[in-house]
């Protein structure tokens, strides 16, 4: 990770979970590792995809990482699996608002409402070879090894390429019920002034839902049901005057699919589904965290003279 060293990602993801949990979980803790410090290795493992033996293993070689997040010794990979099976979604959540609030924090004097995409993809619950799954099943006609993925959908700022809410369950699924609660969880971090989707969550309730619930202009092509049934409402808006210069700014949330994919990982692993939905939801945590220290970077060597 070219643009973004270890350290500073580290001091950053300790300085949002200082922010979000408390030092122990209980007062009988142990009071060895705080969970900031546990949150931040997490997301170290996502920002370089470390399984958790190879963390404790890399936090054992690299002394600076170490007093970065104020590490007196280093926890083991069982100490860290735990932390990650207590881990709630609700405080993931929380980090990720906190990644959200700070970000925005140096834009406040853009008044302008976000513009916002919802869209969802698939992550790999392994390490298996995609290469070998595409020939076996293309030269062998044999059938996938597999009938079921992890589905991870977003809520993405399409201006400033950051997630504003996050889910994950097991795929295939229809999420076109799921977008009036995506979008309220992002509105909650932001002022929504355009919902831009494909045709997956086309329906009258979601538009209907963004428009006077949200006070935003929804865009979702309407492309359910046959050409010759008649709909009404917004849905037949869609039809008669669809505004493709606007629909194309949803292709920008495929780049941030991309980005995640190429800086971070493609991978959700984990043996239970619960444990994959986990990681997946560090993997947005990780990827905001990234985008979060890039910004900063940025706005540091464009302010301050003869940066270069």
């Amino acid at each position: 990770m070219a643009e973004v060293g270890l350290l500073a990602f580290a001091r950053t993801a300790w300085e949002v979970g200082r922010a979000v949990l408390p030092p122990y979980r209980t007062r009988f803790s142990k009071h060895q590792f705080t969970q900031p410090q546990l949150l931040a290795i997490l997301c170290l493992m996502r920002y370089e995809d470390w399984t958790f033996r190879e963390a404790e293993v890399r936090l054992g070689e690299h002394r600076e990482l170490r007093q970065t997040l104020g590490l007196s010794s280093v926890p083991d990979f069982m100490t860290l699996y735990r932390f990650l099976e207590r881990l709630e979604g609700q405080t993931i959540d929380g980090a990720v608002g906190e990644t959200v609030r700070r970000m925005r924090g140096w834009r406040r004097r853009c008044r302008r409402r976000a513009r916002v995409a919802i869209d969802a993809t698939g992550l790999a619950q392994g390490a298996v070879s995609t290469f070998f799954v595409r020939r076996m099943h293309h030269h062998g006609q044999k059938p996938l090894p597999w009938r079921h993925w992890l589905k991870w959908v977003v809520v993405a700022d399409l201006d400033q390429q950051f997630l504003l809410s996050q889910s994950a369950r097991r795929g295939p699924w229809n999420d076109c019920a799921n977008l009036p609660t995506m979008v309220e969880a992002a509105s909650q971090q932001t002022r929504i002034g355009v919902v831009l989707a494909d045709a997956e969550f086309d329906s009258e309730r979601n538009h209907t839902y963004i428009r006077q619930r949200l006070g935003a202009q929804s865009v979702i092509p309407a492309k359910r049901g046959k050409k010759t049934w008649r709909v009404r409402g917004v849905r037949a808006e869609m039809r008669r005057a669809f505004p493709r210069k606007l629909y194309r700014r949803r292709a920008l949330i495929e780049t941030v699919f991309s980005s995640v994919k190429r800086k971070l990982s493609a991978r959700a692993p984990g043996r239970s589904l619960r444990m994959q939905m986990r990681q997946a939801l560090l993997l947005g945590l990780s990827f905001n965290l990234y985008r979060l220290r890039h910004r900063y970077i940025f706005l540091r060597m464009s302010t301050e003279p003869n940066s270069f």
